[in-house]
């Protein structure tokens, strides 16, 4: 088994064990891009588990060092909100200065969208919680590049990874998405651990395979 695929695993059953993954075929969640989804991920729990979220920055740690490099970042972003906690984590493993990014301007004072000292040229990574098909993730970019920074990567804990869109998105931004987990090895762990049962295990494969039609068909809305 490969590293990234190890860490996948890994990462699937943390997110297993602090429940911070809910499967409801029978009565889809609404997502914020108005899609119907038999599943839900809420990675802000890690933050409550000390040994669990000390894990997930392990595994942080080495898919920079794996895919990214340690010496070709400058500072660790994080986006606002859910991304600041993993960014100040990754930043004090790796010694490197941490920054925030809000998603608008503040409408006072210096009227700031990137907070902490970001010098022109300042080579960031990107750090989120999680990524469905990549859209806020442009906004923080496009703030980086606007306060003269550079982003060429973002990382998030887990990537949805059934909207080819996420990777494209910021592929053409000249941005790589990289996550610890997807939803497809999320499947995996559940099924390897008795979380699902056969019919629901099919049923959320089922909106694996085809999000948006299955999205549609449970009551969600077209996402253009």
């Amino acid at each position: 088994m490969t590293a990234a695929a190890e860490a996948a695993r890994t990462t699937a059953r943390i997110l297993l064990e602090i429940e911070a993954v809910h499967f409801r075929p029978q009565q889809p969640f609404m997502l914020t891009s108005g899609r119907a989804s038999p599943v839900y991920i809420d990675c802000r729990k890690i933050i409550s588990f000390p040994r669990a979220r000390t894990k997930i920055i392990d595994l942080a740690i080495e898919l920079i060092e794996r895919e990214i490099g340690f010496e070709s970042l400058d500072a660790i972003a994080g986006g606002e909100t859910a991304g600041i906690p993993f960014a100040a984590w990754i930043a004090d493993r790796l010694g490197l200065p941490m920054l925030y990014v809000r998603k608008k301007p503040k409408g006072f004072g210096r009227g700031a969208q990137i907070e902490g000292n970001m010098k022109p040229g300042c080579r960031c990574l990107l750090v989120e919680d999680l990524a469905t098909d990549g859209g806020s993730k442009i906004n923080f970019i496009n703030a980086i590049r606007d306060s003269e920074g550079q982003v060429r990567d973002a990382l998030v804990v887990f990537h949805y990874g059934i909207f080819p869109q996420s990777v494209e998105t910021l592929a053409k931004l000249g941005v790589r998405l990289h996550g610890l987990a997807t939803w497809r090895d999320m499947l995996a762990a559940a099924e390897a651990g008795g979380v699902l049962s056969p019919a629901d295990a099919r049923n959320v494969d089922a909106f694996l395979e085809d999000p948006e039609g299955w999205s549609t068909s449970h009551g969600g809305k077209v996402v253009a």
